[in-house]
């Protein structure tokens, strides 16, 4: 209940918040949503399913939803995707809808090296529930919250676009990328305009899928077949917005049709050494076009006794589709 007064007393006096974005523990099995350069990344059309229930102890604190459809088109040289996502916030008080066209040109190096360049356009919708909110003012001290807050009602539905790009470098078994989302840093205030403006977050990651052993098998136009063979797949990932930093470092294991994986995940500042916040553990099925994914997140920061972790389900289809005669090199990355 404190913390609803808080943020109706934040809303109401405007005060300048560094707002963060939602985040996915299956950042792989979200790609675009990772980085804009994904889009066709995969040649054939994909489709991806992403649900996030962060910190379900403290009553549906964060829960975010997506879904994506990509597929790359030899006409315009690269892909094209469409990504609609959801995010409600204490209980649905804020709720978010961002709705993404996104274009990705592919450019070969040479005949090892592939390079895709991505750009994003995104309506953004967000919604206040005002009725949620409690304030100082709505407080008997013998009865609890009886009273009409004096407080005004501002407008509970605001939308702006916002914009952002990436790019990726690999070959058959190394990539890594960077990705800039918020470029025209807009503002998401509901109250005094120009008070929230949405940080400018920068992403980049960095990976390989090595095989283990030779029975690991090569798939369409030089991508690895993960259906094939053993393979470990480390991975590195650094996200900055605002004045928050995180790094999470950890590893994939295939052996087809199972997936396992280990991750760390923390934070810190420009004053500070990095301050662990969650271990996250991860099991997932991969065959053929299917595959499933789940984690979980084990809080190991000050919150850890009241969070109940955070539970993420992926779910991915990717179809198949006839080979055409322009070569096309599909990025071997981990579809978690």
């Amino acid at each position: 209940m404190i913390k609803r007064i808080l943020l109706g007393l934040l809303l109401f006096a405007g005060i300048s918040a560094n707002a963060q974005d939602p985040q996915f523990t299956q950042f792989y099995a979200n790609p675009m949503y990772l980085n804009p350069a994904f889009a066709g990344s995969a040649h054939c059309p994909r489709v991806a399913i992403n649900y996030r229930n962060q910190w379900p102890a403290l009553k549906k604190t964060y829960i975010t939803t997506s879904a994506s459809y990509d597929q790359h088109f030899d006409m315009l040289n690269g892909g094209v995707g469409l990504m609609v996502m959801n995010d409600k916030a204490g209980e649905g008080t804020i709720a978010t809808t961002n709705i993404s066209g996104i274009y990705a040109y592919q450019l070969n190096i040479n005949r090892k090296v592939s390079m895709r360049f991505g750009l994003q356009g995104t309506y953004v919708q967000k919604k206040l529930d005002w009725d949620k909110l409690t304030f100082g003012d709505m407080i008997d001290p013998r009865y609890g919250f009886v009273y009409e807050t004096q407080e005004v009602r501002p407008k509970e539905s605001r939308s702006f676009m916002d914009f952002s790009s990436g790019m990726i470098i690999y070959s058959s078994k190394l990539y890594g990328g960077l990705a800039v989302h918020h470029m025209t840093q807009p503002d998401e205030a509901f109250i005094v305009k120009g008070s929230s403006k949405l940080p400018m977050k920068i992403t980049a990651h960095l990976g390989a899928l090595l095989p283990v052993g030779d029975g690991a098998g090569r798939g369409y136009r030089g991508s690895v077949n993960k259906d094939e063979g053993t393979f470990i797949s480390p991975n590195i990932l650094f996200q900055q917005q605002g004045s928050f930093n995180q790094l999470n470092v950890g590893m994939y294991v295939l052996h087809s049709p199972i997936v396992g994986g280990l991750w760390y995940r923390g934070n810190f500042g420009k004053d500070k050494f990095i301050s662990s916040d969650s271990f996250i553990a991860l099991i997932g099925l991969q065959k053929g076009s299917f595959k499933f994914g789940y984690s979980y997140d084990v809080t190991v920061s000050s919150l850890s006794n009241s969070t109940g972790g955070s539970h993420e389900l992926s779910l991915g289809l990717q179809f198949e589709c006839k080979p055409k005669k322009k070569r096309f090199r599909a990025i071997s990355c981990p579809s978690f």
